[in-house]
């Protein structure tokens, strides 16, 4: 073979092997992996908290013995609702009313020394005239009269005060509600040097819900006001909405109606209060109950499927497909959950496709194309991607 032909078949067979190693290295290179996506959009939600309070009768009255006495009877049917003013227990008036005839007899004495003294100064006066009684026996029978016109009026004083003893033997309901358990039994001695406690009335219908935020994280919301990422509501448009211990919703809405102006010092935490209708009485009060409360508005927020979040050491994240088709992640910062998905108050922008799906094959800084996410294509709404496992091997 001469040496122009070898060195053409020289050549032939280095081109051949290069385009043979060339072909495997560009099928080897794989195609960017397709992910499903939602576009991130800025939405005004409710400023949500998740809280738990303890529930409060919205009235409480002591019901004491307000004179002294035997406790005759007791009126009322204990745990019952009773009315404003119903009569509850009876305490022996026998002494209270000979208190109070003991006072009206001592009335109708003043008012016949009265009469006396009035019947004596007018005849003074008449005779003062004609020099047949002297000045000073004038001024004396004046003097007489005033002084029976004011013991007239202690008098007079004095059976009001016996008509009051007498109308506390009967011992009344200061408010309408429940009626508790009796705390002294018949025949006991009652307001004898001290008030007696005998029942307390509880009005259950509505409640009060007391609970607490820290200092913290109220100066943390009113400070995102002022920015205009928020709008707090104010006393009476705050809602709160009660869960029941077997997880199910209160059919009622409660009001917030109170907030502290000041920081318990040994808490750290302000002290707020809303009123809860109770009106089926299934709320009773000491429990305590977990509720959600709608403290206002928060602007330019984002809602995200839970499976689009993801956590590390760093805190929670996302990633997103950018406009040269290159994945990034996005810190974000999470403000809890709403309706099962993830609420984002800040990290991202308007317009930003957040992966959903296929969040195993993609890769920082790696290419990524995009098509839009289907909830109903998830397999289990709510948890987190990953891969699917294996299925199990058949055995014959």
């Amino acid at each position: 073979m001469t040496a122009p032909l070898r060195l053409l078949a020289l050549t032939c067979a280095a081109t051949i092997s290069l385009a043979a190693c060339k072909k495997p290295q560009e099928q080897a290179a794989p195609p960017p992996p397709e992910v499903g996506v939602v576009e991130a959009k800025p939405q005004t939600l409710p400023l949500q908290r998740e809280l738990v309070g303890r529930l409060s009768p919205y009235r409480s009255a002591d019901v004491r013995a307000r004179v002294a006495g035997v406790l005759q009877k007791r009126v009322y049917e204990e745990g019952s609702n009773v009315k404003e003013g119903q009569e509850l227990f009876l305490i022996d008036p026998a002494q209270l009313r000979a208190a109070l005839n003991e006072a009206e007899g001592a009335l109708a004495s003043a008012r016949a020394t009265l009469a006396n003294a009035r019947a004596t100064a007018t005849r003074a006066r008449s005779l003062a005239p004609q020099k047949y009684v002297s000045q000073s026996d004038l001024d004396n029978a004046v003097a007489a009269e005033r002084s029976a016109a004011a013991a007239v009026q202690q008098a007079e004083a004095a059976v009001a005060n016996a008509r009051i003893n007498l109308g506390y033997a009967r011992v009344t309901s200061p408010i309408t509600g429940l009626a508790g358990k009796a705390q002294v039994t018949e025949g006991a001695l009652v307001g004898q040097g001290d008030v007696t406690l005998l029942t307390t009335v509880d009005q259950i219908d509505p409640l009060y819900v007391n609970f607490s935020m820290t200092a913290d994280e109220l100066s943390a919301l009113r400070a995102a006001q002022d920015k205009g990422a928020l709008a707090l509501a104010g006393d009476g448009k705050t809602t709160v909405q009660v869960n029941l211990p077997d997880g199910s919703a209160y059919a009622h809405e409660g009001t917030l109606d109170f907030s502290s102006p000041t920081v318990d010092p040994a808490t750290g935490a302000v002290s707020l209060r809303a009123v809860l209708p109770n009106p089926d009485r299934i709320l009773l009060p000491g429990s305590f109950v977990s509720f959600k409360a709608n403290l206002g508005a928060r602007n330019n927020a984002f809602l995200l499927p839970q499976q689009a979040v993801q956590r590390d050491t760093r805190g929670g994240y996302v990633m997103v497909v950018g406009a040269d088709g290159k994945v990034v992640r996005k810190d974000v910062v999470l403000d809890g959950q709403q309706s099962g998905s993830w609420l984002v108050s800040s990290g991202l922008a308007g317009g930003d496709k957040v992966i959903v799906s296929g969040l195993q094959k993609v890769k920082e800084g790696a290419p990524a194309t995009t098509k839009p996410w289907q909830p109903q294509a998830a397999a289990q709404p709510g948890a987190p991607a990953q891969a699917p496992a294996p299925a199990p091997a058949k055995k014959d």
